[in-house]
């Protein structure tokens, strides 16, 4: 009963402490936004690099299911004793756990692309950095976007342990109820939620408009695909 009441009262404390979530929103999103930026700087590449090569993926691949597996307040308490408490451990750590699912999606998709594509485009005079930008590229789009949206919301959802090392943002209405109250716990938290869902839906618009429309309309199951080839079998040929 507690719990409910505590999620109905959420609402009118977001709407008499809207200058509070407000700004505090304006810090989380500042530390998610650096980390985001650094892991898909650093991953995309270097997946898209393995993947295009074909080499060193062993290597890549297991460093980042490593990276995977390390918990968030683990690296944030190893990094105490480097870089102390505040913005810099905290970004660190949400950048190792963000790294992880972009750089396997990235490797995957340039990696998983049909072989007689990539010569033909060699064939045509395209140089390696032309066959990687102007034909695998686009054509792993799809799991680009996949590994970043995974990554936004795994980030989002990690970002308020910053409030454990002096950082900033929307955890510090979530680690202090004493201060907030249970309310505004949960406010804050259905805050994190929707900025979590509101970047995977953002981010999956841009990834629908920059996919290539052949793609999108390739998108058919293997029985339709057999249907359809099927119908197009029992047409006649004219004379």
């Amino acid at each position: 009963m507690n719990t409910v009441h505590a999620f109905v009262n959420a609402f009118p404390f977001m709407a008499s402490h809207l200058h509070l979530l407000l700004q505090q929103t304006v810090l989380f999103l500042e530390i998610i936004g650096t980390a985001i930026g650094i892991a898909w700087i650093v991953a995309c590449p270097l997946g898209m690099a393995l993947g295009h090569w074909h080499r060193g993926n062993f290597v890549g691949i297991n460093l980042a299911n490593i990276a995977r597996a390390l918990p968030t307040p683990a690296i944030i308490a190893l990094l105490l004793v480097f870089v102390g408490i505040g913005f810099t451990n905290i970004t660190i750590a949400l950048v190792v756990a963000g790294i992880p699912p972009i750089l396997i999606s990235a490797y995957v998709g340039i990696d998983q692309i049909d072989p007689d594509v990539v010569e033909s485009a060699k064939g045509m005079g395209l140089s390696e950095s032309q066959v990687l930008l102007r034909i695998e590229t686009p054509l792993a789009t799809p799991l680009l976007f996949g590994g970043l949206r995974t990554a936004i919301v795994l980030i989002v959802g990690t970002a308020p342990l910053a409030a454990l090392v002096g950082g900033q943002g929307l955890g510090v209405i979530i680690v202090n109820q004493p201060s907030y109250g249970l309310d505004g716990v949960v406010a804050a938290t259905l805050w994190v939620a929707a900025l979590a869902v509101g970047g995977d839906m953002a981010v999956g618009v841009i990834e629908r408009f920059l996919t290539p429309t052949v793609l999108r309309r390739a998108r058919l199951s293997a029985r339709e695909e057999v249907r359809i080839g099927k119908n197009l079998a029992e047409i006649p040929l004219r004379p």
